[in-house]
């Protein structure tokens, strides 16, 4: 199972989430999210993250070919261009400046949740308010599950991934608010339950 913890704001919380085992590491710039980074700051997060663990920017605000920009010049893994606001368009932009990229979004939306639609390499399934912890209707999943390589977002904790990972069948799983201890502060015994429930859930179904 493919884990991705998001909204990191320490070297330590990378630290953590790389001896337990995280496969994708999530920095945030966002006017909006209070897990949202500065660029200086976003830049010694990056150059931290060690080989073997995927980089991931995270924007949900930000101008589709100037993320694509910040995350070529910061050395990222890839980006997650998150939310409605980033159509076809943005995602075709972006691409001529920086290919690797995944697409956030709620089937809130509506959206097409065919792997690979607006050329991302990765899909992730999201609660309507991102970030919120809130967990959404996995039935919805029923009459629209992607096939591929897809995460499962949105009100995940230690304690409720593995059903959740039976129910949805994902690719992977995404956290962020799940493993805090207050809005945007990582805990770090969270992080560390979270990865090993999820890893001892079911297999890849890809």
């Amino acid at each position: 199972m493919f884990v991705k913890v998001c909204g990191l704001g320490t070297v330590a919380d990378i630290d953590v989430s790389v001896e337990a085992g995280a496969d994708a590491l999530g920095l945030v710039i966002s006017g909006t999210s209070v897990r949202g980074l500065d660029r200086e700051r976003v830049a010694t997060l990056a150059a931290h993250v060690p080989p073997g663990v995927l980089s991931v920017l995270v924007v949900n605000d930000t101008p589709a070919t100037e993320a694509a920009r910040i995350a070529g010049e910061l050395g990222f893994g890839a980006l997650q261009l998150h939310g409605a606001a980033y159509g076809e368009e943005d995602f075709a932009a972006a691409a001529g400046i920086f290919p690797r990229l995944w697409r956030a979004t709620s089937l809130s939306e509506r959206p097409d949740t065919r792997v690979g639609a607006y050329g991302e390499e990765v899909l992730l399934l999201d609660s309507p308010r991102a970030g919120s912890g809130e967990s959404w209707d996995l039935s919805l999943l029923e009459t629209a599950r992607p096939e591929g390589t897809w995460l499962l977002a949105g009100g995940l904790h230690p304690q409720n991934v593995g059903e959740a990972i039976g129910r949805a069948r994902p690719w992977g799983v995404d956290v962020s608010s799940g493993v805090e201890s207050s809005p945007g502060v990582k805990d770090h015994d969270r992080i560390r339950t979270f990865i090993a429930a999820a890893k001892q859930a079911a297999p890849l179904d890809a």
